[in-house]
C-alpha cells in the first residue's frame, strides 16, 4: 500500500491511504480480492445511495479527466465532470436495454441498486446545485430537426433531471441563440456564448456547462496579493498574482510513492478544494492523475492531518472551452456514437454526434470570515510547513456532503485562457 506522511516539525507520520495499488508506471494493479472491495464498501459514508451514487459519478469524471489531459498533455485542463454525467444519465433514460448498460458502464452505475437511480440523481442535483455552494451547473440535450420525440421520454427528463431537450429548428441563427441563451440563463449570466456556431450533422448534441464562483471559509488579506513566479518548468517563469497566508491553518500530508505535497482548505457552502502539488518542478501529472477515484481522494480526506502553514496560492480565475467526443469515445462509451438503441427517444435511428463543455472558475481572496492574519513573525517560529503553489498543480473540488466530483483542473499556467 502507499503511504501518506504528514510532516509534524521534528517527525513523520506513515499513514496508509491508498485503496488501491498503483504501479511505477503510472496503471492500477490487478484488482484487489473481493473481500478487499466488500472491507471497502463497509465505510459508512457509502451507505447513503446518495453518496454512493456521487461516488460513481465522480469516478466517470475522473476517467474523463484522465482521457482529456492526455489529449492536451501541454495545456491547463479544467473539467466540471458533473454537468456531463448529468446528460448521461439522463439521456439512458431513452435508451434500450443494451445502449442502457452502456451508459451505466461507463458511469459505475453497475455497481448501484438501479431501482430509484433517477430518483436519487433528482435528490443528488438537488443538494449540491443549492445556492450556498456557489455552483451553477447546466445540462441538456440538443436532438435534430424534425426528430419526434415519445413524451414519455421527455417529461422522464424533466421530471429528474430538469430539462427538456431541444429540437433544431434548422434556421442556424435561431438555433444558436436559444441554446446560448439557454446556458447563459442556466449559469447565472457567466457561461456567455456557448457554441460559436451550430455544429453541422447534429444527430444528438450532448451539452454540459458550468460556472463555481467559491468563497475561502476564511479569507485572504488582499493587500497580501502580489505578483510572483509561477515556474512553467525548470527553465521558464511567469509573474501572477498570489495570494499568501502567513499563518494559515490547513489538512496536509506527502506522498511519497507519488511525491507530491496534498493540501485541503474548506470552502463555504459544505465544500473543499484539494491541491497536488509534486515536490519537482513537472508538467507531468500522469501518475497522480492515475490514482485518482472516489475512493482514494476519500481516503486522502480522512487521514491528511491539521497542521500551521503558510500559504500562497494563486488567484485562480480559469475558464475552458472544448469538445468532448473524442474524449468520451474513450471512456466506454464509443457505442452511442455508432450503433446505439434510443428506441425509447424515438422511433428513429439516433445516435450521439457531438458533445460541447464550456465551464468557468474563479476562486480568489473573498471569505466568509476575517483573513488569516499576516503575522510573519509568528509564522516564521510556528508555522514550519511551506505550502506554496508556484509551480503547476492539480485540485479536485468536491461537495463535502455527497463526495461530490464538482470540477478538476490541470493548472500548468494560472494565466492560460
Amino acid at each position: 500500500m502507499k503511504h501518506l506522511m504528514v510532516l509534524l516539525g521534528l517527525g513523520a507520520l506513515a499513514i496508509s491511504c491508498r485503496s488501491q495499488d498503483v504501479s511505477p508506471g503510472g496503471s492500477p494493479q490487478d484488482p484487489e480480492p473481493d473481500h478487499a472491495r466488500d472491507a471497502e464498501e463497509e465505510d459508512p459514508f457509502y451507505r447513503s445511495p446518495v453518496n454512493k451514487l456521487a461516488a460513481a459519478i465522480s469516478n466517470f469524471g475522473y476517467d474523463l479527466f484522465r482521457q482529456h489531459s492526455s489529449r492536451t498533455p501541454t495545456a491547463n485542463v479544467l473539467l466540471s465532470p458533473f454537468s456531463i454525467a448529468t446528460a448521461l444519465s439522463g439521456l439512458s433514460l431513452g435508451a434500450g436495454e443494451r445502449t442502457e448498460d452502456v451508459i451505466s458502464r461507463a458511469l459505475f452505475y453497475d455497481t448501484l441498486n438501479k431501482a430509484n437511480l433517477h430518483d436519487t440523481y433528482k435528490e443528488l442535483l438537488s443538494s449540491i446545485t443549492a445556492p450556498s455552494k456557489g455552483l451553477k451547473s447546466a445540462s441538456r440535450l440538443v436532438m435534430e430537426r424534425k426528430l419526434r420525440m415519445k413524451i414519455g421520454f421527455v417529461n422522464e427528463l424533466d421530471k429528474f433531471y430538469g430539462f427538456r431537450p431541444r429540437l433544431l429548428s434548422g434556421n442556424a441563427r435561431v438555433d444558436l441563440q436559444e441554446i446560448n441563451q439557454w446556458v447563459q440563463q442556466r449559469t447565472g449570466g457567466k457561461v456567455t456564448r456557448f457554441l460559436g456556431e451550430v455544429p453541422a450533422g447534429i444527430s444528438v448534441l450532448l451539452l454540459g456547462a458550468a460556472y463555481f464562483k467559491g468563497q475561502w471559509a476564511t479569507g485572504f488579506d488582499t493587500k497580501l496579493t502580489k505578483p510572483r513566479d509561477f515556474h512553467l518548468d525548470q527553465d521558464r517563469t511567469v509573474k501572477v498574482p498570489m495570494m499568501s497566508a502567513p499563518t494559515a491553518v490547513l489538512k496536509y500530508g506527502f506522498d511519497s510513492e507519488l511525491n507530491c505535497k496534498i493540501a485541503q482548505l474548506p470552502l463555504a457552502g459544505g465544500i473543499s478544494i484539494m491541491f497536488f502539488l509534486p515536490e519537482s518542478v513537472t508538467q507531468n501529472m500522469t501518475l497522480i492523475e492515475e490514482s485518482l477515484t472516489s475512493e482514494f481522494v476519500r481516503d486522502i480526506d480522512k487521514q491528511l492531518k491539521t497542521v500551521h502553514a503558510a500559504l500562497t496560492v494563486p488567484r485562480l480565475r480559469l475558464a475552458a472551452d472544448m469538445r468532448l467526443a473524442e474524449a468520451l469515445r474513450e471512456t466506454r462509451l464509443q457505442a452511442l456514437f455508432s450503433t446505439p438503441d434510443f428506441s425509447k427517444i424515438a422511433l428513429k435511428a439516433i445516435k450521439l454526434s457531438h458533445a460541447h463543455h464550456k465551464v468557468a472558475f474563479d476562486l480568489s481572496e473573498d471569505g466568509t470570515s476575517s483573513a488569516f492574519t499576516s503575522d510573519t513573525e509568528a509564522a516564521r517560529l510556528n508555522f514550519p510547513i511551506n505550502y506554496a503553489l508556484v509551480q503547476p498543480f492539480l485540485f479536485v473540488l468536491q461537495d463535502n456532503d455527497t463526495g461530490t466530483l464538482l470540477f478538476i483542473g490541470k493548472v500548468l499556467d494560472p494565466q492560460q485562457a
